[in-house]
């Protein structure tokens, strides 16, 4: 019989993740799976789990919880010599790896669609020795997103991220940035980089639209000057799916990138605080198997 490993958040979905639990392991074994429940207690819990699927050669991990417990599970399977297929429920504030694939924010749809979900090769990003899904974000707005407590992600979601980052943004606090690329290096001052590998950052899925959980690039956005006339035409830009048009914005997609900062800044990596600069990002192309909804039901 296969075996699958369902690694549960208890804490997340405002704590309501346990209630998904039964369902979801009854789902799996429909599907002809032996199931393994692992629960999380505190930071690295996921991917010790996730790294231990691999070890012991698993078919399937299924992975519940907020972006930070998804991050974790993805970080755990990241090349190893056996990589199980992967599926997750999201439960948590932003779930932009979630919005990218077509998998539905309500968590039961999302338990009920693994049935007839099609595995699809996807790519992820290596940021030093970590690993992300969804985004790569440098400057005084990232460390102001780290800094966002579990208490306002509970009570105002991505309303929460989005009053810390207008706070950096408008603050005009600018860095020396430097990006070497595969086509060439560039230099100057900014106030925040991005490096997007999917269309969704922060809730918003318009922000790098051209950006496929596929295409095998990184696609970085320099952002080089704030100040609240800057913020609100660049916030305007990004809902209509614009913001490499805005003139304060350089867009380059590359594979790898290397990035220093003039001080060294922390780097957040989707959503949590994970290294420093100076860094080296690649693209690991193809790199995860996931479960995704068919096309006609996303």
């Amino acid at each position: 019989m296969k075996k699958a490993m369902f690694i549960l958040n208890p804490s997340s979905g405002k704590e309501l993740a346990s209630t998904f639990k039964e369902e979801t392991i009854k789902t799996l074994e429909s599907m002809g799976y032996d199931v393994e429940v692992k629960e999380t207690q505190g930071e690295g819990d996921a991917m010790k789990f996730a790294r231990q699927a691999c070890d012991e050669t698993y078919d399937l991990v299924t992975a519940m919880g907020g972006d930070g417990t998804i991050n974790e599970a993805v970080n755990g399977i990241a090349e190893q010599a056996h990589r199980p297929l992967f599926s997750f429920i999201p439960l948590g504030t932003v779930n932009d790896f979630a919005r990218a694939l077509g998998i539905s924010l309500d968590p039961h749809e999302a338990i009920e669609s693994l049935k007839t979900a099609e595995p699809h090769y996807v790519d992820i990003a290596k940021a030093s020795d970590k690993y992300f899904m969804n985004i790569l974000a440098i400057g005084q707005v990232a460390e102001s997103v780290s800094l966002v407590s579990v208490e306002q992600k509970t009570k105002l979601g991505t309303l929460a991220y989005l009053i810390e980052g207008f706070k950096a943004l408008t603050s005009k606090d600018e860095t020396q940035v430097y990006v070497q690329h595969d086509h060439g290096t560039w230099e100057g001052e900014a106030v925040l980089v991005l490096v997007a590998l999917t269309n969704s950052v922060g809730g918003f899925e318009k922000l790098a639209p051209k950006a496929e959980t596929d295409d095998g690039l990184l696609h970085v956005f320099v952002v080089k000057s704030a100040g609240l006339p800057a913020f609100m035409r660049m916030g305007t830009a990004v809902l209509l799916g614009k913001l490499e048009e805005d003139p304060d914005v350089v867009m380059i997609k590359t594979e790898k990138a290397h990035i220093k900062t003039n001080p060294e800044l922390s780097c957040n990596l989707d959503g949590d605080e994970g290294c420093h600069t100076p860094i080296d990002v690649e693209v690991l192309k193809g790199h995860l198997n996931v479960l995704i909804p068919m096309r006609n039901e996303r």
